[in-house]
């Protein structure tokens, strides 16, 4: 009886939270129709450049295919060989399901479809885990640095206008701490710190609780004892998938709507709607991406309309994912996927 109470507790409070993320969602979507002229939008969405849409889709499936490769580079570290194709299919079908849950929780479709592949959850848990932070770190790292070099204090802060060293400088500091906590992260020299602080922070948890963390907290240790060469070259994968292949993306998409602003600008813009997209706050990134394009793209004189087709076409790549993760959902099932190794 009291298994159930809480187990309808716990649904009710995930209901709320979905029902939160709608509400944002909404809001947010609602604020940009406001914004937009949408007479005006359709004529844009007329003109659209329908050369560059295909060449868009097409570097979505690369940049899944390069991130599969970097995922499957990492699970090798923790003694998880699986092809590629397999991690290819279990992003896909996250793509399926981040329509409905937000980037973090959908993220718990591809673990299960990874665990059961190798029946080791735990290991794969804290290469998600280490994979999305090092997609995080660039993320910040080069957003930063084009902040840096396009110092839009003018635009962002025009009461500072007068001040135009202010944003680059503070840009500059958070720069350095990033990549200071990141190397003290994955230094070996800190990793026993490190361990020994966050298993104190599980002791308040009940015990099976305690020992599922302090497993995963021993798997990420081994990433930190891993190597430079290690994680130069995850960063590289990170570099060449995330915001480099992503940021031609935006760059074509961009085109396709007409738009002309500087490569820079547009680093910048993806990595605010990637970091952003990482937070449970809206369903497949809906409203916060057409919020951030038009509030931004504007102060560059971009038309509203032009702005919200960007945006519309950068989200049908996502829609494109979500097909062909529906397509191998029902093609192929979770289900049929067997373990391929012991549970460890």
């Amino acid at each position: 009886m009291k298994y159930r109470k809480q187990k309808m507790a716990l649904s009710r409070k995930q209901l709320a939270k979905f029902l939160l993320r709608i509400l944002v969602t909404t809001a947010l979507l609602l604020w940009v129709l406001h914004q937009v002229d949408l007479q005006q939008f359709w004529q844009s969405a007329k003109t659209v450049k329908w050369q560059f849409l295909i060449p868009v889709w097409a570097l979505a499936v690369l940049f899944l295919w390069v991130n599969s490769i970097k995922l499957q580079f990492i699970l090798k570290k923790q003694d998880c060989p699986l092809a590629t194709s397999t991690i290819f299919r279990a992003s896909a079908i996250t793509a399926l399901y981040t329509m409905i849950l937000p980037g973090i929780l959908s993220s718990g479709i591809k673990w299960y479809i990874l665990q059961r592949a190798t029946g080791k959850g735990s290991r794969v848990l804290s290469s998600m885990l280490y994979n999305q932070l090092s997609a995080i770190l660039v993320g910040v790292v080069l957003g930063l640095a084009a902040l840096i070099v396009t110092n839009p204090t003018k635009l962002l802060l025009p009461a500072y206008a007068q001040h135009r060293w202010l944003l680059p400088v503070v840009c500059t500091i958070l720069l350095g701490a990033t990549i200071l906590i990141y190397l003290l992260l994955l230094n070996g020299r800190t990793v026993g710190k490190i361990i020994t602080i966050l298993g104190l922070l599980l002791k308040p948890f009940p015990q099976n609780v305690r020992q599922k963390g302090e497993a995963l907290l021993t798997q990420i240790a081994t990433f930190q004892t891993a190597g430079a060469r290690f994680h130069l070259i995850v960063n590289g994968i990170t570099i060449i998938g995330h915001f480099g292949i992503s940021v031609l993306t935006c760059i074509l998409a961009s085109r396709a709507a007409g738009i002309a602003v500087p490569v820079t600008v547009l680093v910048w813009l993806y990595c605010i709607v990637f970091l952003l997209g990482r937070l449970p706050i809206s369903v497949a990134n809906l409203g916060v991406r057409e919020a951030t394009l038009v509030g931004f793209l504007t102060l560059y004189g971009v038309e509203k309309s032009a702005a919200l087709l960007m945006s519309m076409i950068l989200f049908s790549a996502l829609v494109l994912m979500a097909i062909i993760g529906a397509l191998y959902q029902v093609c192929l099932p979770a289900s049929a996927s067997k373990p391929t190794q012991p549970p460890g």
